[in-house]
């Protein structure tokens, strides 16, 4: 009798039929993120974008933006739950564009695996799908890479780059920022995609599962370490449209550094602004945390968000209307800060980060709840 025929690929790991069926449950979902700019449909080597789409433009400038997860994504294979880390990703990523002012266009993403589970993959893609669609974003493309003996068979990691669009005369940033101009807080929905490693260490020295119940969380730990990472764009072109032109100066996306430095990027050289603490209650998440490592909240400043997702500087004349506009949209928020050209007070400050020569920023006074 005849020996059955072997696949030394799969030998070695890679199961080319798992990816296959992988790309078939995700199909409708990426599909469900096309409209008529994109061509080619699902699974061609190159996702096609119609640039016609640009020629209602003057001059239109393409913003990009790159981004992963991070080690979120320990917890979501923890507890064996994946569909929330899509709207992760595509929060890391889209919502670097919008800061510019710019619409997205489209996106592709990226997953590296120790093994193809097509339900686990389906899963994470659906998640980008959602949130790209949220963000009227096309999903035009991505890639599942299999990589046994680099990754664990439970193992994987996420990353996309997308791609948006801004009229030049319209793009944002620190040199439209005056003397005077307000920063507006938008709530974030937690702990977003930034932190997670010093998350991880404080839980595992507190011998916590992920499966244990967090009291004063309402839900176990793993479910509140998973909230997915608020969807900035729709809101925040909606906020530029309902304002007067150019009222929105500059706008800055919480992630890695905290509130500070992220805010001191968008700012412009010599001016400054003090961030009043006494403005909002961090969310419990984080005093949980901080409390549990026995640290300081305010050590913590240069890390997590703390329940500030993202700033806005608009003129200070508008900074009613902005609020009023972004509370529309769900996002609750509020004023935390003043831009001042004058000569800036004794102290440390924050000055520009990641390689900006920007603006100086610092955290002053107490939380809302007394937390120092």
């Amino acid at each position: 009798m005849a020996a059955t025929p072997t696949n030394p690929y799969a030998q070695a790991g890679v199961d080319t039929a798992a990816g296959d069926l992988a790309v078939e449950l995700m199909k409708a979902s990426v599909r469900a993120t096309h409209g008529p700019e994109v061509l080619g449909g699902v699974g061609g080597f190159a996702g096609m974008f119609d640039a016609g789409a640009l020629l209602g433009y003057r001059r239109p400038l393409l913003a990009s933006s790159t981004d992963g997860v991070g080690t979120k994504v320990a917890i979501a294979q923890a507890i064996d739950k994946h569909d929330t880390i899509g709207q992760d990703l595509v929060g890391m990523v889209v919502d670097d564009i919008v800061v510019v002012g710019a619409k997205p266009l489209f996106m592709t993403d990226y997953i590296a695996c120790g093994k193809v589970v097509p339900e686990r993959i389906a899963d994470i893609v659906r998640g980008i799908a959602e949130a790209c669609s949220a963000t009227g974003t096309a999903l035009v493309g991505g890639e599942t890479a299999e990589h046994p003996g680099l990754l664990g068979p439970r193992d994987y990691d996420v990353a996309g780059a997308a791609t948006g669009v801004v009229e030049a005369d319209a793009v944002l940033g620190a040199d439209r920022v005056q003397d005077g101009d307000a920063v507006i807080a938008l709530a974030s929905s937690g702990l977003h995609s930034n932190g997670y490693s010093l998350v991880r260490h404080i839980v595992a020295n507190a011998g916590i599962g992920y499966g244990d119940r967090a009291a004063d969380l309402g839900t176990t730990w793993g479910e509140a370490l998973l909230e997915p990472t608020r969807l900035y764009t729709t809101p925040l072109l909606e906020l530029i449209d309902a304002l007067p032109a150019g009222a929105v100066h500059a706008l800055s996306h919480v992630t890695g550094g905290g509130i500070a430095a992220n805010l001191a990027r968008v700012l412009p050289q010599g001016s400054w602004a003090e961030i009043d603490r006494s403005t909002w209650t961090p969310s419990p998440v984080f005093q949980v945390l901080a409390d549990i490592a026995g640290t300081p909240i305010t050590d913590t400043e240069g890390t997590w968000n703390l329940g500030i997702g993202f700033l806005a500087v608009v003129a200070d004349d508008q900074k009613d209307a902005a609020i009023a506009a972004i509370r529309r949209q769900g996002i609750h928020a509020w004023q935390a800060a003043t831009v001042s050209a004058d000569a800036r007070p004794a102290g440390d400050f924050e000055e520009g980060a990641k390689g900006v020569d920007g603006g100086a920023v610092r955290l002053v006074g107490a939380y809302a709840n007394g937390t120092k």
